[in-house]
């Protein structure tokens, strides 16, 4: 679910993301700020981002590390509430660089769902996003992004087109989380089913608080 890993970036003397508490990374990603850095700064607190930073910190010397949940200043980033994957999510703007966590990955899509999961504020995070006009999203797994409107747009497609599926299949009377995987993420594979069950709970719970289920699930 992370591609080929964490994407860590040196931007402006600070680190983003500094991923898993490891080591051989962290001491790579300190060489690579030329063995000095002025403080961490975090899109979000999943493990994956934010293990490291307290260590990498320690490694620095004590820097700071900025961990915003909203809209603000994160060092020399201007922090930019995106909820949705989770809801403590930002991303971190510096001039026209998106540093974007977890809003998008450089190819594939984001797991929206589970407990901190909410695909209204997920979509309202795309669209924020998007009306920023940002020259590259630098994403948290896989490679940056040079057509960001573009990739923003795929990803609002991708999830309506799911919904249109979903609905289809509740008008044709399918109620069963089976069957309405079997409608509506027929291309998941097996092995990723689990999950694909959850990003359907977080359609059904968008539906559900549009008024948009049947009268059967509205409860």
């Amino acid at each position: 679910m992370t591609l080929d890993g964490t994407n860590t970036y040196v931007a402006a003397g600070w680190a983003i993301d500094p991923g898993p508490d490891d080591e051989g990374h962290l001491a790579a990603v300190l060489a690579a700020a030329g063995g000095a850095l002025e403080g961490v700064a975090l899109t979000h607190a999943h493990p994956d981002h934010s293990a490291g930073a307290a260590r990498l910190a320690e490694l620095a010397g004590g820097i700071p590390v900025a961990a915003p949940s909203g809209d603000g200043a994160a060092g020399p980033f201007r922090s930019v509430a995106t909820p949705g994957h989770a809801p403590d999510h930002v991303c971190l703007m510096l001039g026209e660089t998106c540093f974007a966590g977890d809003l998008v990955m450089g190819h594939g899509s984001v797991f929206v769902g589970g407990e901190e999961g909410s695909l209204t504020a997920y979509l309202d995070s795309l669209a924020r996003i998007r009306a920023l006009a940002p020259a590259v999203l630098c994403p948290g797994h896989g490679p940056y992004v040079w057509d960001p409107a573009a990739k923003l747009d795929e990803y609002v497609a991708h999830r309506l087109d799911r919904e249109r599926m979903l609905l289809a299949a509740l008008a044709d009377g399918a109620r069963s989380t089976d069957d309405l995987l079997d409608r509506a993420w027929s291309d998941a594979p097996a092995a990723l089913r689990p999950v694909a069950a959850l990003t359907l709970a977080a359609h059904l719970d968008k539906l559900r608080a549009e008024g948009r289920l049947p009268d059967d699930m509205r409860e």
